[in-house]
């Protein structure tokens, strides 16, 4: 199984790495039906020019009537050689298929050989699809010249020249011919599917056959069946013998050089793994309340890692083996089968060890006591022992040509031996109570492990040692699977979760040695947990289907179906395209990121090229390298792009009603950009907003005002209305200060000084320099107003504050008076002033509430009633 899992990953990383072209599926015209352009196969031969130079069959006519071509009619059929070639490889195919037809009649109790004929047979029709497809360029040149000749005249009408009329008789023999040949493909295409078919079927029939067939005990188990485990046992010690007495005479430096290599790439693997993964799959005991992450990861770590370098190690020691020509063939054989048992019994016991943890209470995932744990690890991995042996004697029996009644008594003897250990495991009580009592476990799980274990043993004494072997086997190996992967499965989610990968060894080893923040933390957390997903399926899923009778032929064959792509009408799903296409986006994505770097900084800013230029070449590169990374990629992927042409057609009205706002936005930022009305850090004034360009993007610019607020306004606008831009060429511009002065100054000497203070600021420029300006008679004022040039407008707030103080100093000194306009004096009422004194306050109304008390105590009480008297 090892073998064969690790010749599947071989065959899925050499698939990837073909060329599109060749995993591309191209689609067989029909007969008469005009094809499009495709690379082919094979190429036929161009067609030679004419000894006058004139055009051949299949270049555009200049002319609008079908004039009498000058090629000759001998010039028309350069593809008769490709014809015939084509036709005798269509021979050759098929009698390959019938000769694989009569293999299948022949083989249909031998699932292997069905299988390697069914892999052939998908060859074969790989081979008829090639047949066909090569002619595909030829047929196009033929419709093409067809029609330019156009159709033949109606009767009744003149007759064409004879050259056009032979032309069109070769063209239309020669395409016949082609037909002919695309249609025998057709055909054959169509019997390999059905014989496909055929084997499915009968592989079915067979594995129900294997499941449901009764052998009977009493003849099979006798006393024979000690003769003949006898007469195995030596026969395979004296092949194991004679192949180590051969060793040790003639390959013994071959094996020893073997050996060391293969000692020396497991101690490298072993330092390397321990040095990587080691924190990883050896759960510390110091830790006492480890997280429940931190369980899983080492439970599935612990389990994958080890088991994983085991098979490559002993992977490798039988290559170095086989290389230098030490085994043999029978030895090859069961040394495979003893390497695929090693790792089956370790991969059982690493996984019992790590869910159960017995040394390690801390870490387990179980919460069963010690002491069953340890019961249910020798359980389970003495299950796993009994089906590896019973494997490999599986392969011994088959090599040797055993006897009938030693395999069943094999499989019997092993089924049963699983099916009491299933009973054993169900009566286990792993938990105890509170008070010291034992409990068992779960109903639910008890009973299962009692059906299991009875169901198994009951088949196997029924006779029915296929089911009964079938089922012990997927008990083990396919439960020892379905767990991991399940471990496996729970661990990514638990990483991918918020917050979870900065819990991991690794996240913290991250953490501590980079500056990613949390979000980002959590970013690689999400794809880490996809990639394990992606890592457990494609690990546990073949060998699941290995498990459940699938051939290693038959994953292969899924896997080149989905590498090339699975058809759906006229649409082909490639999973390769598809990853073709991303990494080709991904990689002209950073590569147009790098050259906009390089180009903003390396070229534009040794030019001394203004950060507006800079800023919009940089923008149109990266939006251009996009679309063409996006275009690519689209490409690579497989997807004609002529297909968008009509998803662009059908969504073009509703881009015009719907979305017209969007449209209008990007084309005016494209305008914008092409344009540059306004540039990055330029100062513009639009509508009520004023303020420095931040960004200018394809649908809005981003504007930061001088209250540091960032304002979004759509291009649209932007284009459509007036825009006020104080620095559009330079930045010169112009301010203006206002001052009123008194009436009876003296208005020509406040001019002057004026004058020389707007002269006097460093920051104002002599040509064209400052103007002062008596502008007008105000109400309460003469009104004056100072007009300066600056070399940078953004200085024009720090300039106006300057010399508003130097007019207040100067006007001071000189005696000048600024007029302020009267303001109007509003009455208020005179309230009484609130306490200041609040324990003053609070003493005097004590004291009034006491003089109260005594007034009312000084008043007289009102008289009594006198008491009549009594009668009596």
């Amino acid at each position: 199984m090892l073998f064969r899992f690790v010749r599947l990953l071989l065959t899925l990383v050499l698939t990837a790495a073909m060329p599109a072209l060749v995993l591309a599926q191209v689609d067989i015209p029909l007969l008469g039906e005009t094809a499009q352009p495709a690379a082919p196969a094979q190429q036929a031969a161009p067609p030679q020019a004419a000894p006058n130079g004139t055009a051949q069959p299949g270049q555009p006519s200049t002319q609008a009537a079908p004039a009498a071509p000058q090629a000759t009619p001998e010039q028309t059929l350069p593809s008769d050689g490709l014809i015939t070639e084509q036709q005798k490889a269509l021979k050759a195919l098929v009698a390959k298929t019938d000769g694989f037809a009569k293999q299948i009649d022949d083989n249909q109790d031998d699932d292997g050989a069905l299988v390697d004929i069914r892999t052939q047979l998908e060859e074969l029709s790989r081979q008829a699809l090639d047949t066909a497809t090569v002619f595909r360029p030829r047929l196009t040149e033929i419709n093409a010249r067809l029609e330019q000749l156009g159709a033949p005249p109606a009767q009744g009408q003149p007759a064409e020249p004879d050259i056009v009329a032979t032309e069109r008789k070769a063209l239309t023999t020669e395409k016949a011919e082609i037909n002919a040949v695309v249609a025998g493909a057709q055909t054959l295409s169509v019997r390999i599917a059905t014989m496909g078919d055929k084997i499915s079927t009968l592989r079915g029939e067979l594995f129900r056959k294997t499941l449901t067939k009764r052998y009977a005990l009493n003849d099979l188990l006798s006393t024979k069946l000690a003769v003949d485990a006898n007469a195995e046992f030596s026969n395979l010690y004296s092949a194991v013998s004679s192949w180590f007495s051969f060793v040790l005479k003639f390959k013994y430096q071959a094996a020893l050089v073997a050996t060391l290599m293969a000692l020396a790439a497991a101690l490298v693997l072993h330092i390397v793994v321990r040095r990587i993964f080691g924190r990883i799959f050896e759960p510390d005991p110091t830790v006492e309340e480890p997280t429940y992450l931190s369980r899983l990861s080492a439970a599935f770590w612990s389990t994958l890692l080890p088991t994983f370098g085991l098979g490559v190690f002993l992977t490798l020691a039988y290559f170095f083996y086989d290389y230098y020509a030490v085994l043999r063939g029978d030895i090859g054989l069961f040394l495979r089968s003893i390497i695929g048992v090693v790792l089956i019994v370790f991969c059982v016991y690493r996984l019992t060890n790590a869910a159960l943890s017995p040394n390690v209470p801390n870490w387990r995932l179980i919460p069963v006591e010690s002491g069953p744990a340890r019961w249910l690890v020798a359980l389970s991995t003495a299950m796993a022992v009994v089906l590896g042996v019973n494997g490999f004697l599986a392969v011994v029996n088959e090599q040797m040509g055993s006897p009938l009644s030693l395999t069943v008594g094999r499989s019997f003897v092993a089924t049963v031996i699983v099916g009491l250990i299933l009973i054993m495991m169900g009566l286990v009580r792993p938990f105890r109570t509170k008070s010291g009592e034992w409990r068992p476990w779960p109903a639910w799980l008890r009973f299962l492990a009692y059906a299991l274990g009875t169901i198994t043993i009951v088949a196997a004494l029924l006779g029915y040692i296929g089911f009964a072997n079938f089922l012990a086997g997927q008990i083990v190996v396919t439960s020892t699977l379905l767990i991991t992967a399940y471990i496996g499965f729970l661990s990514a989610r638990a990483i991918g979760a918020e917050g979870g990968f900065a819990e991991t060894s690794v996240g913290r080893w991250i953490a501590g040695r980079t500056s990613l923040e949390e979000g980002t933390l959590d970013q690689l957390g999400l794809a880490t947990s996809i990639a394990l997903n992606l890592l457990i399926v494609v690990v546990f899923l073949p060998m699941l289907l290995l498990m459940w009778g699938f051939q290693f032929a038959d994953i292969q064959a899924w896997a080149y179906r989905i590498a090339m792509g699975v058809t759906v009408g006229s649409v082909t799903i490639s999973l390769f395209g598809i990853l073709t296409g991303v990494i080709v986006f991904i990689l002209g994505y950073f590569l147009t990121r790098w050259f906009q770097s390089w180009l903003d900084d390396s070229v534009m800013a040794r030019g001394k090229v203004d950060t507006g230029v800079r800023n919009s070449i940089r923008l149109v590169v990266g939006y251009a390298g996009v679309a063409l990374a996006a275009v690519v990629g689209v490409s690579s992927a497989g997807i004609n792009l002529s297909n968008l042409a009509l998803i662009a057609g059908g969504l073009s009205l509703g881009l015009g009603f719907g979305l017209q706002n969007v449209v209008s936005n990007f084309v005016s930022g494209l305008i914008l950009l092409a344009e540059r009305p306004f540039k990055v850090g330029d100062w513009i004034v639009a509508g009520d907003v004023s303020g420095t360009v931040k960004k200018i993007s394809v649908r809005a610019t981003e504007i930061e005002t001088f209250q540091r607020q960032s304002v979004i306004l759509p291009n649209s606008n932007l284009i459509n209305s007036a825009v006020g831009n104080w620095t559009h060429r330079n930045k010169l511009g112009r301010v203006e200060i206002k001052v009123g002065v008194a009436y009876g100054s003296d208005v020509r000497r406040v001019h002057e000084v004026l004058l020389e203070i707007a002269r006097g600021h460093q920051l104002v420029l002599k040509n064209p320099e400052p103007f002062v300006q008596f502008v007008n008679f105000g109400t309460n004022a003469l009104e004056f107003e100072i007009r300066v040039f600056l070399a940078d407008i953004l200085n024009g707030g720090s300039v106006q504050n300057d010399i508003r103080f130097a007019i207040m100093d100067a006007f001071g000194a000189e005696g000048i008076e600024i007029p302020s306009a009267p303001r109007q004096q509003m009455p208020h009422a005179d309230k009484e002033p609130w306490p200041i004194d609040d324990d003053k306050t609070e003493a005097l109304h004590a004291e009034e509430q006491a003089a109260k008390e005594e007034e009312e105590r000084s008043q007289p009480r009102g008289r009594r009633r006198a008491r009549r008297p009594d009668p009596s």
